[in-house]
């Protein structure tokens, strides 16, 4: 059974996620009752790593689901009201007093509306963190920031999960829900673009993918040492924040001529960003001028 304090939990959705949230959840002393997947298999794998032994459903055995106190709805986006509906329509004579929370950093607690409509209380908990692997994705979750919104009963809940795990939470309005995501994608999911662009040009020079992925880790990871000490502004380091024109001139003409157009989008597009926080620096404004100038012309040549 679980502790007093702690409710029982069904999770729907086995991915690496909903797999790592369920570890992480019973370590800290939550039953997870059952978990469910699209394919038996994904939910039998994830119910064998959750030490609470977790009924393993398919999406075809909802009809077993026990009646958990909250359920995490952690399937992909286009699949979460689906989710929703299957289960209001299982438990539409159980809901009250129920919590239903699902994992989107994309959509608001709206789109549970199915289970809200027969008495459960529901919202949204979106970890900022990459899991790529449910063990690691375990502990990353509990140094991760979550993103929470919805009812306040399904807020207090999500909260207490977040404050078990200690880790940490924060609220949005629910109409911003797809703006705060898209920072999210931009901060993980295009940073991970961004490296392989400059993988990619590393090995334009030469080098081995391997060597070009290990060169690039401790500029990386200095880079984001001096961001958690300071503001952009003051982290910003090299060609930009010194305003070297020649320097971009010679950038932009060796990507030209490695016929990477990819690169060249994104150098003179982030280029312009860090120009506005060169500027913040007190960079010499003819240069940083003469470098928008060089940015926009290349641009146009893309």
């Amino acid at each position: 059974m679980a502790t007093k304090s702690r409710p029982t939990v069904s999770i729907i959705g086995a991915g690496r996620l909903g797999t790592a949230l369920g570890l992480a959840l019973a370590q800290c002393g939550y039953v997870i009752e059952a978990v469910a997947a699209l394919h038996k298999s994904h939910a039998r794998r994830a119910a064998r790593i959750i030490p609470t032994q977790p009924l393993a459903l398919s999406s075809v055995e909802l009809d077993r689901l026990p009646a958990s106190r909250l359920f995490i709805i952690s399937t992909p986006d286009d699949s979460i009201e689906e989710a929703a509906s299957g289960i209001a329509a299982l438990m539409k004579e159980k809901g009250a007093g129920r919590v239903a929370l699902h994992t989107s950093g994309a959509l608001s607690s709206e789109v549970l509306r199915s289970l809200k409509d027969t008495g459960f209380r529901t919202g949204s908990m979106h970890p900022l963190v990459a899991v790529s692997e449910a063990s690691a994705g375990a502990e990353s979750l509990r140094r991760a920031f979550f993103c929470i919104e919805g009812e306040p009963a399904a807020l207090s809940a999500a909260r207490r999960i977040v404050r078990d795990l200690g880790a940490r939470a924060f609220s949005i309005n629910t109409a911003e829900k797809a703006l705060y995501h898209a920072a999210a994608v931009t901060s993980s999911g295009h940073m991970v673009a961004l490296f392989d662009i400059a993988r990619e040009m590393l090995m334009r020079c030469g080098l081995k993918e391997k060597d070009a992925r290990a060169i690039l880790m401790p500029l990386i990871e200095s880079t984001l040492d001096n961001l958690k000490e300071q503001e952009p502004s003051k982290a910003l380091t090299g060609t930009f924040a010194r305003a070297d024109v020649e320097t971009v001139r010679r950038h932009l003409k060796a990507i030209r001529q490695e016929e990477m157009p990819y690169a060249l989008a994104a150098y003179t597009l982030l280029g312009k960003r860090s120009l506005q926080l060169a500027k913040k620096r007190g960079a010499n404004r003819e240069a940083l001028a003469a470098i928008l100038k060089a940015l926009n012309d290349a641009g146009e040549e893309n």
